[in-house]
């Protein structure tokens, strides 16, 4: 599986130990924010486009709190982003919501919690069936 990260300047630091450790986990990993972007609407629209693209299969995103990053992402058509703060919504939201991204908060999520949210997100499958309906709908209103 192919995962596009992006980073402002206050989710950089915990972007780059998710990273880390995924990639030693065997992920490839899309960085889109080799420096910090200037702002996390600049990552999370890189992240969201990347994943869009189909350039990755899932997207993480990392700013302060990470729901500016989400409300960025979730701007853009076709996008399902959600901002998380504990592994149980990293994997709801994957299952249920088709999530192709999250947005994680590095003033909230320390480095251990992170990398149990990004193990539920990335280790669940969209489960489809009824809770397409939900997502048709929200496309259509777009």
């Amino acid at each position: 599986m192919k995962v596009a990260l992006g980073a402002d300047q206050k989710g950089f630091a915990l972007k780059e130990e998710i990273k880390e450790y995924l990639t030693s986990k065997g992920y490839e990993i899309l960085d889109l924010t080799q420096q910090p972007a200037i702002d996390f609407v600049d990552s999370a629209v890189a992240v969201s486009e990347a994943v869009l693209s189909k350039q990755a299969d899932r997207g993480i995103m990392f700013d302060e709190y990470g729901v500016g990053s989400a409300m960025a992402s979730n701007k853009i058509q076709g996008m399902v982003t959600a901002n998380v703060a504990e592994e149980n919504t990293a994997h709801m939201t994957t299952e249920h919501n088709g999530a192709k991204a999250i947005a994680l908060g590095a003033g909230i999520v320390g480095i251990k919690l992170a990398q149990a949210i990004v193990d539920n997100y990335l280790g669940i499958e969209y489960a489809g069936g009824r809770h397409q309906i939900r997502l048709d709908m929200l496309e259509k209103l777009s």
